[in-house]
């Protein structure tokens, strides 16, 4: 009986134990289905904590691979630049470094040029590109857009060029000369000539040293800083005055509808007619005069003997204010289609042999753009070859003076017409008598 009630007794306890142990296998085997797995790893990676706030703060493109090529993350200027395209990285050198750096973790950069997105032209984009590691299993790559910082250096290396030989010509001919005069010391004659010619070689020096230094300031001086109202027709008065010498020397006649501020008094190949004396212009009188100073001179320059050089000056309306355009118009040589797009470029000449006669520097229009640009302006150029150019500089009038402005007759018209100035432009012989833009005549040679 006691044997019995032992034997019931261990089978009761054995039953209860089986019965936890089963409870307890239940429950882990439930907890271990719901632990991740590597399989749940590898098919949805997830990235480290902060990685993601600090990839969107990059200026970089940033491209986030998992171990099977996958975009995991990328940056909307990655897309922009073409490297990913339907889920994958579309850039093959790009792709085999992440491949390499995930399997070995070591560091990689590389510079490529892309061909361009969207353009049919050809157009190389320069890139470098860095890959690294990013945990166990994911890999970041970097990719710096370089194509504008090329650019810049190889506008920097064509400017040192450009300077070397540009000095070294002047520089080159003094040296000559001097050796010249020293072998003709005995024949005055000969000493004056050579003398003569090295007074011209020294100017030429000269200017090319001050348009320099001129670029350099309007290229790295905030012009607003010493702003102010400057008077348009005391612009104008002045560029003339700087041009006179070379007018009257190929009867060249210089006109503006602009009165000038000392008199009706031109004298010397200039005239003056009635115009608007209430333009003022916002900014840097040095600057602006300097600009300005440029595009009549070039008119005159590049104008044959006996014909006319127009200065013109008008309030055009605008979107924000009113802006005043003051247009350079001659009846020279004209412009070709392909030097208009690179006129404005530092040290291009349309005519080589010609702005070394004038004396020239190829610098003259690149510090009108820049001015222009710098006064929150800009430049524009019309021209037919054999009938002639105008250029138009286009600038924000002087607040204070727009207000104590009033509006001429037929502003409406004109404010009109300003919408393509690279079709429509001054004649020299219509300056005298208005300030409307007429349409292109043929050159007139004087008698």
């Amino acid at each position: 009986m006691d044997v019995n009630a032992a034997v019931a007794a261990a089978a009761a306890i054995a039953g209860v134990l089986t019965g936890v142990i089963a409870m307890l296998a239940f429950r882990w085997s439930e907890r271990d289905l719901k632990r991740p797995t590597r399989t749940s790893l590898h098919t949805d990676p997830v990235l480290p904590p902060g990685v993601d706030t600090v990839l969107s703060v990059l200026r970089s493109s940033a491209v986030v691979l998992d171990e099977g090529d996958a975009v995991v993350k990328a940056s909307s200027a990655a897309y922009a630049l073409g490297l990913v395209r339907g889920g994958k990285l579309s850039v093959e050198p790009m792709l085999q470094m992440a491949r390499d750096t995930r399997r070995d973790g070591e560091i990689r950069q590389v510079e490529l040029d892309l061909p361009r997105r969207g353009t049919g032209r050809g157009e190389a984009l320069a890139v470098s590109a860095r890959v690294a590691p990013l945990g166990s299993r994911l890999v970041l790559l970097l990719v710096e857009d370089l194509t504008e910082a090329r650019r810049i250096e190889a506008v920097r290396r064509d400017f040192v060029a450009n300077v070397s030989h540009e000095l070294k010509t002047p520089v080159g001919a003094l040296s000559l000369l001097s050796e010249a005069v020293m072998d003709a010391s005995d024949d005055p004659e000969a000493v004056q000539r050579f003398a003569g010619r090295m007074q011209i070689e020294a100017t030429r020096l000269t200017n090319l040293v001050q348009e320099l230094i001129d670029l350099s300031r309007v290229q790295n001086d905030d012009p607003l800083e010493d702003a102010e109202p400057v008077r348009v027709d005391e612009l104008i008065a002045e560029a003339m005055d700087r041009c006179r010498h070379a007018a009257g020397t190929k009867q060249i006649t210089m006109a503006s509808n602009v009165w000038a501020p000392d008199g009706p008094d031109q004298g010397g190949g200039g005239r003056r007619a009635g115009g608007t004396t209430d333009l003022s212009i916002w900014g840097n009188r040095g600057q602006l005069a300097a600009a300005l100073g440029n595009l009549v001179e070039n008119a005159v320059n590049y104008s044959p003997a006996r014909t006319r050089v127009g200065i013109a000056a008008r309030r055009v309306n605008a979107p924000g204010g009113d802006n005043i355009e003051i247009a350079v118009t001659d009846q020279g040589i004209g412009i070709s289609d392909k030097d208009k797009e690179r006129i404005f470029e530092r040290f291009y000449r349309v005519d080589p042999a010609r702005s070394r006669a004038t004396g020239g520097t190829g610098l003259g229009l690149a510090i009108v753009k820049h001015v222009a640009a710098s006064h929150s302006g800009e430049v524009t150029v019309w021209s037919s070859e054999g009938q002639g150019s105008t250029f138009t500089l286009r600038l924000p009038e002087a607040g204070a003076a727009r207000d104590r402005a009033q509006q001429p007759p037929g502003l409406d018209d004109e404010a009109g017409q300003s919408a393509a100035p690279s079709h429509r432009r001054a004649t020299p012989d219509s300056l005298a008598d208005s300030t409307a833009y007429e349409t292109l005549s043929a050159p007139e040679v004087l008698p």
